[in-house]
């Protein structure tokens, strides 16, 4: 979210900066409203000047306009918030700045590679979709999820389901171990203030799967990421420097209703409602958003470099940037069955976009009280890697070869089969 104050000093620059996004925001209305709520402090200023210079005089003569005055202020105070609530709804749905890095573009099809990695498998057949492999396996079931829940779920089993576990337990060993990232198993109910913060909320409201969870006024949903849980742990909180970074890491189930989604992926694990993710956050000084924003990034790379998994590192234009984000890179990881690659990951640097909405704050060197910065990142979407590990390795006689750094985690198998 952003600072008023901080728009008022270059109004017409701010402007042409989040219009490098394709945004549909009255920034004539929030300039009206601007100006008549800062009129209005003028006047109840005034007003409060007058009323106390006529307690002050004791002349009862006056004190009708005292009374006519404190009428006055009340009906401006009632003014004001009507007008504070109209400036905190245009100021909540405008999206973060883009960096100068980004690139400006459409859509997708505007995003730019930066590097590719690995080199893609030749197949002496004709390779299969993930989903065609684990049927044949008997491993996916994707039918009984229909039966039992509804379209994009799934059933994973067998050795499969132990596949999927190890993605996780080896993601996370990397990344405590060797990324320094510290482990949290959160809750995965948010509240309304808690998704308002990281930027799920107002403008996505319809993607969030909200649950019946109390008799309260305040909603709760279903995580869609833990992203949201795990940057409002420091929610209205003023962070010690000498704490910074903060890096934590989470592996969750995710919720979310796809709605824009409709007719795309509909076949396989691509784009589901419920989905493992590991999930990479970053809590950093302000001015070190982007060098950590670089470390991040690489932390999930080096996931795809040890599995030997084909992948390339795009960053995202303004038109496909998310929300909350002033720079993102996608990592798009090698699908064999559809000859392209696919997102695995995205790793985005907020600046002090979502601090500025949780109230989070830390004292610099100077004693200054600055916002934080705050990052996520996938440290990767587990089903979308189990993807592209079945699709990657799969064998003509449609068994799938287990990658060597998850044999630990797989009780040394070595070839996932239907015998």
């Amino acid at each position: 979210m952003h600072n008023l104050k901080e728009i008022r000093k270059n109004f017409d620059s701010f402007i042409k900066s989040v219009e490098r996004r394709p945004v549909d925001i009255n920034f004539d209305l929030l300039k009206k409203l601007d100006k008549q709520n800062r009129d209005f402090i003028v006047k109840k200023e005034t007003l409060e000047k007058e009323k106390k210079d006529i307690s002050k005089s004791k002349d009862e003569s006056l004190f009708k306009r005292s009374k006519e005055i404190s009428e006055e202020l009340n009906q401006i105070t009632d003014e004001q918030k009507k007008i504070k609530n109209e400036l905190d709804i245009i100021l909540s749905n405008i999206p973060n700045i883009p960096h100068p890095d980004v690139p400006d573009g459409k859509d997708e099809s505007d995003n730019v590679e930066v590097s590719k990695s690995g080199k893609t498998p030749n197949f002496d057949f004709k390779p299969k979709a993930h989903y065609e492999i684990g049927e044949n396996l008997k491993m996916l079931d994707f039918d009984l999820a229909t039966k039992t829940t509804g379209s994009r779920f799934v059933f994973v089993k067998k050795q499969l389901a132990l596949l999927e576990r190890a993605l996780s337990n080896f993601m996370l060993d990397k990344h405590i171990i060797k990324n320094g990232y510290q482990e949290i198993s959160p809750p995965l109910i948010a509240s309304e203030n808690t998704m308002f913060g990281t930027g799920q909320l107002p403008k996505f409201e319809n993607d969030q799967f909200e649950i019946k969870f109390d008799e309260g006024l305040d909603k709760k949903f279903l995580i869609p990421t833990a992203e949201v849980i795990l940057t409002n742990i420091v929610k209205d909180k003023i962070v010690d420097l000498k704490d910074l970074p903060i890096r934590l890491v989470a592996s969750t189930p995710c919720f979310r209703k796809e709605a824009g989604s409709y007719g795309k992926d509909t076949k396989g694990m691509i784009r589901q409602h419920q989905f493992y993710k590991v999930e990479l956050v970053s809590i950093v000084e302000k001015d070190k958003c982007l060098g950590e924003l670089e470390r991040m990034t690489n932390c999930a790379t080096g996931i795809l470099d040890d599995l030997k998994i084909p992948y390339r590192k795009m960053i995202l234009c303004t038109g496909d940037i998310g929300f909350s984000a002033e720079k993102t890179y996608d990592i798009e990881a090698w699908i064999p069955s559809e000859n392209k690659y696919r997102e695995i990951s995205s790793c985005s640097s907020c600046s002090t976009f979502q601090a500025v909405r949780m109230k989070t704050r830390y004292k610099n060197q100077n004693n200054e009280i600055l916002n934080v910065g705050t990052l996520n990142g996938s440290g990767l979407a587990v089903g979308r890697t189990l993807i592209a590990v079945l699709e990657n390795y799969q064998q003509k006689d449609g068994s799938v070869i287990v990658p060597e750094v998850l044999r630990p985690y797989m009780n040394n198998l070595e070839k996932i089969s239907s015998n």
